[in-house]
């Protein structure tokens, strides 16, 4: 039988920035239509393991795939949700212009917009939901607004790696859930592979396959109860955490970088 392509894969890779060690001997193999969570204290190196995916950032040693290939090499099929940023109020530039980015952003000058653009760029909307304010400047609109029209741009060309970082920040609960809920249904339709970088696991928990926890230079790829328990984040920390069930909320107790990362749902 021949070989199933992964989507990603890492072999023996390593990260390191002078004498400091983001992640060492990263072997990991992340299969098509998983959804990952990425979790980590600040500076441990999440963001900075999507740039990698994107090529933009080189390892140290060792190697990674995306869909079998170089990195780089194919970004067409690979779509990137960013940090949210404010805009300013004044930006002459509606929720559709945004979008359109995704098809076209790495051109220059005016790009025609034929009439299939047209109609993808009118998907991605619907599918997030945003067609109501589709033609209002992107300054005007919400935290959540917006942050719905950032994933349009991110799959309005079907791709089949979808790059999340941190899409929640900033967010209420219940704008949390709608994006969460939004990224999870297009995996699902698309049978797409999506690896969220988040600092909030709860409103993705129900969706999340396997999680990528990175601290200390160390890291471990497992199901959500078996990575955050007290012994696996112990070992990462190199301290004493404790994970205990509150009225059905997993707490982290112990160091405060590993606190200040977990409040989950059981």
């Amino acid at each position: 039988m021949p070989k199933v392509q992964k989507a990603v894969e890492f072999e023996a890779a390593t990260l390191q920035f002078g004498n400091r060690v983001l992640w060492k001997d990263l072997d990991v193999a992340i299969e098509t239509g998983e959804f990952i969570a990425v979790l980590g204290p600040n500076g441990s190196g999440k963001t900075t393991f999507l740039k990698v995916l994107l090529g933009l950032q080189r390892l140290t040693h060792g190697s990674v795939l995306v869909r079998g290939l170089r990195v780089g090499t194919d970004n067409q099929h690979i779509g990137y949700v960013p940090q949210q940023k404010s805009f300013d109020r004044w930006l002459p530039v509606r929720g559709r212009d945004l979008v359109h980015l995704g098809l076209d952003g790495n051109k220059f000058g005016f790009v025609h917009q034929p009439d299939n653009a047209k109609r993808a760029i009118d998907a991605a909307i619907e599918a997030v939901g945003a067609m109501a304010y589709a033609d209002t400047p992107i300054g005007l609109l919400s935290g959540g607004e917006q942050q719905r029209l950032r994933i349009a741009q991110a799959i309005v060309g079907e791709p089949d790696l979808l790059l999340c970082d941190e899409p929640l920040l900033s967010l209420d609960v219940t704008a949390q859930a709608a994006v969460a809920s939004l990224i999870n249904d297009y995996r699902k339709q698309l049978k797409a592979t999506v690896i969220f970088v988040t600092h909030e696991i709860n409103p993705i928990l129900p969706y999340v396959d396997r999680v990528l926890y990175i601290a200390n230079g160390q890291w471990v790829l497992d199901t959500p109860d078996r990575v955050l328990q007290s012994r696996t984040l112990s070992r990462l920390y190199g301290s004493t955490v404790e994970v205990v069930n509150v009225r059905g909320r997993l707490i982290v107790l112990g160091t405060e970088e590993a606190a200040a990362h977990h409040e989950v749902e059981a």
